[in-house]
């Protein structure tokens, strides 16, 4: 009985000390991780605030007028961000409409037709795809891709397309292989493996109970697919696409290599342009004067506020959608 007695004590302590312990972990992880998001948050406000700094010159001298000249002459020091502009968001466009569908059907093919015996090669080939780095892209666009877009391709859409009503212009010039529609092409290359490996893993979550039972009552592939697989990963498919459309955004040595780099505002698809990353890339190194500086930290702040505006409309978007399925639940 004493024995007991006298061991209760160190039974009950070793509880409380473990727990104390515990206490004492629990607030050194919510301290560090506390600060680790406070260290976000405070290297992306100065960044902001060191490119506002720099662009502030230019912003000073030009004003608005800034977003909207097409204009970009170092010798006498007029310059306009509107080509960079621009050509940044057409050619996203461009690797958007490329790239999302071929995505959806990798994804579709992998998860829903793919015979088991060929699914690790094809998704062990996306997964290689996606660690490819972009200036192999480049060198491939410009060597292999635009000639053979040059002589195959772009005589075909400039007979075809350029004679559209109403659009034909953007069809309209001479075979050069290089330009904005050979760089949107090749950004969707680049983006495919990315959104491909999202939608794949999103569609391999939806629970194989609705699909069966989707197929048990005589559903095809179709229907299983518009209304199980997308209703269920929508919200998911909209950021991976967003996340693709920030990596076209931002992409900077294939397309420098194949878009042509040329500062003059053409509508035609087939002809030379810049963006703004392709700008960034070309220039900074030669840039000489402090307008000439402060012009280009200005094209690179303008960036950063499309690439946040993207991926904010992509929060709200994903923020409606799932209210939307939380009210009808």
């Amino acid at each position: 009985m004493d024995t007991a007695a006298s061991s209760n004590p160190k039974d009950q302590s070793r509880p409380a000390a473990a727990k104390g312990r515990g206490q004492i972990l629990d607030a050194l992880l919510s301290g560090l991780s506390r600060l680790c998001a406070l260290a976000v948050l405070f290297i992306i406000a100065a960044i902001l605030i060191s490119l506002f700094m720099g662009a502030w010159p230019a912003f000073k001298k030009f004003g608005p007028a800034f977003l909207v000249s097409a204009e970009w002459n170092p010798v006498t020091e007029e310059f306009g961000a509107l080509v960079s502009i621009y050509g940044t968001l057409v050619t996203t466009l461009i690797a958007m409409i490329t790239g999302v569908p071929v995505s959806f059907g990798i994804a579709i093919f992998i998860t829903e037709l793919c015979p088991l015996w060929l699914k690790r090669p094809v998704g062990t080939a996306i997964e290689l795809l996606a660690a490819i780095p972009s200036i192999i892209y480049g060198m491939w666009g410009l060597f292999v891709f635009a000639p053979f877009f040059a002589d195959h391709m772009e005589p075909w859409i400039a007979d075809n397309l350029g004679r559209l009503p109403g659009m034909g212009f953007l069809f309209d010039g001479p075979p050069l292989g290089i330009g904005v529609l050979t760089a949107g092409i090749i950004l969707g290359i680049m983006v495919i493996p990315f959104m491909a490996a999202v939608f794949r893993d999103l569609f391999e979550v939806v629970p194989p109970v609705l699909k069966e039972s989707a197929y048990g009552i005589g559903a095809t592939t179709w229907e299983v697919l518009k209304k199980i697989v997308l209703p269920y990963t929508k919200a998911g498919v909209v950021g991976g696409i967003m996340l693709g459309m920030g990596r076209a955004l931002g992409e900077t040595m294939a397309v420098t290599f194949v878009i042509g780099n040329a500062d003059r505002l053409e509508f035609s698809l087939l002809m030379p342009g810049n963006t703004i990353s392709s700008s960034l890339a070309n220039q900074f190194t030669e840039a000489v004067g402090e307008m000439y500086t402060s012009s280009l930290i200005a094209l690179g702040l303008i960036l950063f506020v499309i690439t946040f505006l993207v991926l904010s409309a992509a929060k709200f978007l994903l923020i409606r959608l799932t209210a939307m399925e939380g009210s009808r639940t």
